[in-house]
């Protein structure tokens, strides 16, 4: 029985799903399946029930599961005690981010460069996706860290966060458009086609909770990942996009004029979010403090 072996059970059982188990752990399905009857044909049991649409444990292999997760957390903190005690960082951080989210306010390119100057021997990964898709490769054990938008909604518990910024949630319509004052109630919304970022995403769960606690569903007419091409379609008089607050120039230069939403005022936050249910390896450690440090926002004097 080998270490790796355990890792491929506990990760098919995760998936319920060879071939998403396989493109995981970067495998070819064949050769996990192989691995995973030889794990089987050692232990004299099977393991897995391969029977329905979905693979799932077998009562042995439920009761074996603990125990190989146990042992992979064993062997991860041998590692990590050693790399602690000798001072040395290695290994791999992958890190997730939200479309758009790295601008000259959150210069995150700059501080893995200067993690990756000073720490060369770790491997970085950065992907960008949806805040639901992150917060989901987070409990999987793909991600650990990430810089999402937080919804509104209920987060797990084993979740740590640190918000780095918070800001007013507003309509942007055509700047020549004077069919709509300063302020707009969030009910004034319904009848008007909108445009938003993707479902997923931190805005639009927020955004959805607020309409759906007003009684009503939103007309999205429009979506797309990236707020400047919202504001472009709104500039266009296509709808009334909502995103995230705008300074003066920012919405003259995409020839749109914002409209506070109001009853109830809307804000979107964003935040690090990372494992606390289970070790992270140093180099995760550190570079997660880098990241707390780099963009923590000092709130304006009320």
């Amino acid at each position: 029985m080998e270490l790796r072996q355990l890792r491929y059970f506990v990760t098919v059982v995760e998936e319920a799903n060879f071939t998403r188990a396989a493109a995981r752990l970067h495998l070819a399905q064949p050769g996990l399946s192989a691995q995973i009857r030889q794990l089987e044909r050692e232990l004299g049991q099977q393991l897995l029930d391969r029977s329905g649409r979905t693979v799932t444990p077998t009562e042995i292999g439920t009761a074996v599961l603990k125990h190989a997760r146990a042992a992979l957390a064993a062997t991860e903190r041998i590692t990590q005690t050693v790399d602690e005690f000798t001072g040395l960082l290695r290994g791999h951080v992958r890190v997730g981010l939200i479309s758009g989210a790295a601008t000259e306010e959150f210069d995150v390119a700059a501080v893995l460069a200067d993690f990756h100057d000073d720490h060369p021997q770790v491997g970085i990964s950065l992907t960008e996706d949806t805040s639901e898709r992150m917060l989901a490769a987070l409990s999987r054990g793909d991600l650990d860290i990430a810089l999402i938008g937080l919804s509104g909604g209920p987060m797990d518990s084993g979740i740590g966060l640190d918000v780095v910024l918070e800001t007013a949630v507003v309509a942007a319509v055509a700047a020549d458009d004077r069919t709509h004052g300063d302020e707009i109630p969030l009910t004034a919304l319904r009848d008007h086609p909108l445009i938003c970022l993707p479902p997923g995403t931190g805005i639009r769960g927020v955004f959805e909770r607020s309409c759906a606690a007003a009684g009503f569903t939103p007309n999205i007419a429009f979506e797309a990942a990236a707020p400047p091409l919202l504001l472009q379609l709104a500039a266009r008089g296509l709808g009334i996009a909502v995103v995230p607050a705008l300074t003066a120039e920012e919405a003259t230069a995409f020839g749109v004029r914002t409209v506070r939403i109001i009853q109830p005022e809307l804000h979107g936050r964003l935040a690090l979010v990372w494992r606390t249910d289970r070790p992270g390896t140093p180099a995760a450690k550190v570079l997660l403090g880098q990241l707390r440090i780099a963009l923590r926002q000092t709130p304006e004097p009320s």
